[in-house]
């Protein structure tokens, strides 16, 4: 059965939320429960300690009656008479806007007008709302490459920071977080997290119309690394590939973190493909507004337990989704008091179906992806598996049962329907009969350390390489290798030193291309790195995140050119072939430190020093606010 939403008059609040879930319809998978157990158990003292704090902050009087005169003055100082009236004489509920709005961003450039529409709805509903801040938003896009892409993974905690900043005001009963992106809303849900009592929903913009196709947008990169096309073709393709507002068409890591939010139960149900210029955009704004704004809703610091964090990486999981949240979901989880680490990933991972194919994982878009079913159908499918906790909160009434269904407009009001059957079986496909038995993220463990590769996008016969490495120090000194034709022959390319504590742990995707091109001339090719490679890392076998990093002493410092390295993703291992007495004989290279200053310095990078003295492991989540 839909459901339909009325939009509500002033002042009457509509119920948006509730305290429970429905009734558990199917048993959960044993290892499911196994997990979700030994989390809760290996996080007991940290959660208590975290929900005592919430529990605190929950039950203290409203900001505009506790703070003082002068306090409560600035706070609404800038109001329209009408909202200052409400929400100091009348007490009406308060709710802060954290905007991450840029229009560098395409994803973010909708976002603009966003708090005008809910400040209007606040105000039919009886309440008020005020942009509390803005945060950062980089465009891993742009800086792909460049210096910048080194303060990318470090901005998370920036944008973290500046939530905080933002609801450090303290006059706040609820929170909206408008943000989209790769490091963004990651940030902003740690940021949330630290101010648990508020119930918070996430908003976002939805994805760009399809433009070039993402595969041949792929297939011009390669000919211009291998200088078939000059600089305007591929300009061309790409501007024609990235073409107007809303967030990139492949499934990379903005778009798992829109699957996450829904998984999680942090939106407005069926939210994150919607386009921006889909006319429903607008009233699906409005609806955050009233679901924050609930009476039952409850606080994101309860709402964000063990459950909902399984629930995250099995919907990871199921759809291929990006290496990135093996590094994020790790520090989401700690910002709410919880401990996971890729061991709990990788057991899932085990159990849960890949029924999703997006590219890179396949041909085709998130509008396509949309098109046939979205969130919705696959949050169904996992939860009629036994692979999703049903029994948890959400920011909505009917629980995560409300997020099997797809929201549509009629006349002018928001209806929803049940996702129904896969549109297309080459894209979703039903639990009972995936794309593959086992998650599309694996974790791999050996002599080299531990790292992650996503295997939904590389062909069976590349799960396992074994070949000579060549040791690189960069991704430019990888490229050069690659244009003087050195790589011409089954390889594996060690890049290391890009660890969070050597550089900010830079996303390496320019090395997507040249790698692709080995690969496609028949060569054996693998990418062993301690950097990251995004949620597009492509079809090329890459065991990325690789932890302890070289800088810490790992064992890929140790690596020569010539060693036979053997990466396997069917047995999950990681190997140096190397007689264990020689291997342990062998001295670690020391670090290139002047090439490490030279990547400090310049372009911002010297503000974030203590970023990278502080930064946990890659499987910590690189933390920057933790220590051991």
């Amino acid at each position: 059965m839909g459901s339909t939403i009325v939009r509500a008059p002033p002042i009457h609040l509509t119920g948006c939320a509730t305290r429970r879930g429905p009734d558990i319809s199917m048993p959960i998978h044993p290892t499911v429960e196994a997990v979700t157990r030994r989390i809760r158990q290996r996080s007991a003292a940290t959660r208590k300690a975290y929900l005592e704090q919430v529990e605190f902050h929950r039950h203290r009087d409203r900001g505009s009656d506790r703070l003082g005169c002068a306090n409560v003055a600035h706070a609404f100082a800038a109001m329209p008479g009408n909202d200052k009236l409400r929400v100091v004489t009348e007490r009406a509920r308060n709710v802060g806007i954290v905007t991450a709005y840029n229009d560098m961003l395409s994803a973010h450039a909708p976002l603009q007008h966003y708090p005008d529409l809910i400040k209007a709805e606040a105000r039919l509903l009886g309440a008020t709302a005020q942009v509390a801040g803005g945060v950062p938003a980089m465009c891993d896009g742009v800086t792909q490459g460049a210096p910048g892409m080194e303060l990318s993974l470090f901005s998370r905690d920036v944008i973290a920071m500046g939530v905080a900043v933002a609801l450090s005001h303290d006059v706040f009963d609820a929170a909206l977080m408008l943000g989209v992106c790769d490091k963004i809303v990651p940030g902003l849900l740690i940021g949330a997290l630290q101010f648990g009592h508020l119930p918070t929903v996430f908003v976002p913009a939805g994805p760009m119309t399809s433009g070039l196709s993402n595969s041949a947008k792929a297939k011009v990169r390669e000919e211009a690394a291998q200088g078939l096309v000059g600089r305007e073709q591929l300009l061309d393709a790409e501007m024609h590939a990235y073409h107007a507002p809303g967030t990139c068409t492949f499934y990379g890591t903005a778009n798992s973190n829109q699957m996450l939010m829904e998984a999680m139960g942090l939106h407005v149900p069926g939210t994150a493909f919607v386009n921006p210029g889909n006319a429903m955009r607008a009233e699906l704004t409005r609806e955050a507004a009233r679901s924050v704004l609930a009476k039952a809703a409850p606080p994101i610091g309860e709402l964000v337990d063990e459950r909902s964090i399984v629930n995250a990486m099995v919907a990871l999981l199921a759809t291929g989704g990006s290496t990135n949240h093996l590094i994020h979901w790790v520090a989401v989880a700690r910002a709410a008091g919880m401990i996971i680490d890729w061991d709990d990933f990788s057991a899932l991972s085990a159990v849960v179906p890949l029924i999703a194919r997006v590219y890179p994982n396949g041909s085709a878009d998130v509008n396509d992806f949309q098109a046939a079913g979205g969130p919705g159908f696959v949050i169904r499918e996992l939860l009629d598996a036994g692979l999703m906790h049903e029994d948890v909160l959400t920011v909505r009434a009917g629980g995560i049962r409300e997020y099997t269904r797809i929201p549509h407009e009629h006349d002018q009001r928001l209806h929803w329907k049940d996702a129904g059957p896969s549109g297309d079986d080459s894209i979703l496909r039903p639990a009972t009969a995936p794309f593959q038995a086992t998650g599309g993220l694996m974790v791999l463990s050996g002599n080299l350390g531990r790292s992650v590769i996503k295997v939904s996008a590389v062909p069976d016969d590349r799960h396992v390489i074994e070949a000579p490495a060549r040791v690189f120090a960069s991704q430019a000194a990888l490229q050069d290798a690659f244009q003087a034709g050195e790589l011409d022959r089954d390889v594996v390319c060690v890049v290391r030193w890009q660890g969070p504590g050597a550089n900010g742990m830079p996303e390496l995707h320019k090395l997507t291309p040249p790698l692709a091109v080995l690969q496609n001339k028949g060569f054996r090719v693998a990418l062993v790195t301690d950097g990251r490679m995004s949620g597009a890392s492509g079809k090329v076998p890459a065991a990325i995140h690789v932890t302890p990093e070289a800088l810490a002493g790992g064992p890929l410092a140790k690596v020569q050119d010539g060693d036979v390295i053997r990466l396997d993703a069917v047995q999950g291992t990681l190997d140096v072939l190397v007689p264990q007495a020689e291997w342990d004989a062998r001295e670690a290279a020391p670090p290139p430190v002047a090439e490490l200053r030279a990547n400090g310095m310049g372009w911002g990078r010297e503000l974030f020093a203590n970023f990278r003295r502080n930064a946990l492991s890659a499987e910590e989540g690189a933390c920057t606010w933790l220590h051991n």
